[in-house]
């Protein structure tokens, strides 16, 4: 029995609790929402792992996604980064690798760490078929199926899969064009095997024996994003709203049909304006189950922090109603992340997560703390209430004051200080 059909039948199973215990909501809410699918908890009876709720009404989570690749195939680099993405705060990791051992490193990366592992089973079926025939085109349906089982015994609990791209997508995609080309590994795999074999998708064609799959090993579907934009001049075209459609419709029938969690995904590359019209287009067509943006970056002209362009637009699209977030690191559109860049990616997005939470949940009562901590120069104080309390205490010390109640930015002349000792503004 799955923990869909539990909340369907009016049971709060244990993770339901835990969900709501760390949310700070009623047991019933979540019950409720696993039950309508706009909450997911992805479980599996593989590992141990710690439980996270995805979904309206809860905190905006983030994913750090890692993965050797052709290029850099090192495994203890990759169990480090992701030990470093959960000492970080990430709150779920992917395992995307496209180089070296498929299931011995993301295996260890399971050991590793005890938090939801997610994974693109395409991309073992693809690759292997290149290794073993020459190419990509040459994959097999069982292929796809076998890979799928595989990852999901070895305890990846939730999975990208791309039942949306199908040949009237492709349809769509051909005739309208792209200025950036296609980005998702995934929609290329898949639409260069489409084209090349003329056949569907079997993601799409064979999408009850999918579900079978995934329910027989209680894996939450995420339903892969591969035409979305890979820049903002592409954003929210064609190709990319009807793969949403597609995918909406299987998210409906996964949910209802076969009693599995159900995440949508959704775009990567769209302008500041067009945020809000994504999250609610996204939200009403697939019945408000949860979203997952991709970023999204906001502008395609800042290689080298484009973490920070993603933190412009994953606050917007968390404000907006989107429930998850994938992180993007320093390294995006220019090398492989290392550990450093897997921290920095993680706590950018985080404070874009707590940014969005501020206005979609008016969680504001950490901020309100730190008005008052500033207020009073309650340093120790500040510290604790920092999203990162080790860097600010760092940058303070790195330049300390004379004066102990001030910092070396106004020093002597201190505003706060200045007030505190003239009059009350104590509130």
């Amino acid at each position: 029995m799955s923990i869909v059909t539990d909340a369907k039948n009016g049971i709060i199973t244990e993770e339901m609790k835990r969900v709501a215990e760390f949310e700070g909501v009623e047991p019933e809410f979540v019950r409720r929402g696993v039950a309508a699918g706009r909450i997911v908890i992805p479980v599996t009876p593989y590992r141990d792992i710690r439980v996270c709720g995805i979904g309206e009404g809860l905190t905006t989570k983030v994913n750090a996604s890692i993965g050797a690749s052709s290029d850099i195939v090192d495994e203890e680099l990759e169990v480090e980064k992701a030990k470093a993405a959960q000492a970080a705060g990430a709150d779920t990791l992917m395992e995307l690798g496209t180089g070296g051992d498929f299931l011995g490193i993301r295996k260890k990366v399971c050991d590793a760490i005890d938090l939801s592992v997610g994974s693109v089973p395409l991309y073992q079926a693809f690759i292997s078929a290149a290794k073993r025939d020459g190419s990509i085109v040459h994959m097999t349906e069982d292929d796809l199926w076998n890979a799928t089982e595989e990852q999901a015994k070895l305890g990846t609990n939730f999975m990208a899969i791309h039942t949306g791209i199908n040949n009237i997508v492709l349809d769509r995609l051909k005739a309208h064009g792209r200025y950036g080309g296609l980005c998702s590994r995934g929609g290329a795999f898949m639409s260069s095997w489409m084209l090349h074999n003329e056949a569907e998708n079997p993601l799409y064609k064979d999408f009850d024996y999918l579900c079978e799959i995934l329910k027989e090993h209680e894996v939450t579907l995420s339903t892969g994003n591969g035409m979305r934009a890979g820049a903002v001049h592409d954003a929210t075209d064609r190709a990319q709203i009807q793969e949403l459609i597609i995918n909406s419709e299987c998210a409906q029938r996964a949910h209802d049909e076969y009693d599995l969690q159900v995440i949508v995904e959704g775009p990567g590359h769209v302008p500041l304006d067009e945020i809000d019209m994504n999250v609610k287009l996204m939200k009403s067509m697939s019945d408000h189950k949860p979203f997952y943006m991709l970023g999204p970056l906001v502008t395609d002209v800042a290689p080298g922090r484009d973490h920070i362009v993603t933190a412009i637009g994953a606050s917007q699209s968390a404000a907006a109603g989107c429930d998850f977030l994938c992180y993007v690191t320093p390294a995006e559109h220019l090398a492989l992340p290392n550990k450093e860049d897997v921290i920095e990616g993680v706590k950018t997005s985080k404070i874009a997560a707590h940014v969005g939470d501020m206005v979609k949940l008016n969680k504001r009562d950490q901020d309100l703390a730190m008005a008052r901590a500033r207020r009073d120069l309650d340093w120790e104080k500040m510290y604790s209430l920092a999203l990162d309390p080790e860097l600010a205490r760092d940058v303070r010390n790195s330049r300390a004051p004379e004066d102990t109640d001030a910092c070396t930015m106004c020093g002597n002349f201190c505003a706060l200080k200045i007030v505190n000792q003239n009059y009350d503004l104590a509130k």
